[in-house]
């Protein structure tokens, strides 16, 4: 049986003006607390973190 491991990846980069790496790191942990830390966060999880942090910051402004 073959087991496919995945790689953990480094954090990428931002593309959010505004955002630090600190602040996507945080919110991604919040977000997938039930996939760590037997699991790496994938590229997509990053990106889906920063998006998810960009819109609720939004949210917040135009309250």
């Amino acid at each position: 049986m073959k087991k496919t491991m995945k790689q953990k990846l480094d954090q990428p980069k931002p593309f959010t003006p505004g955002l630090s790496k600190a602040a996507v790191r945080q919110h991604a942990y919040e977000l997938f607390r039930d996939k760590l830390p037997d699991h790496p966060l994938t590229i997509e999880d990053w990106v889906l973190a920063e998006k998810d942090l960009a819109n609720s910051m939004e949210a917040e402004e135009s309250d």
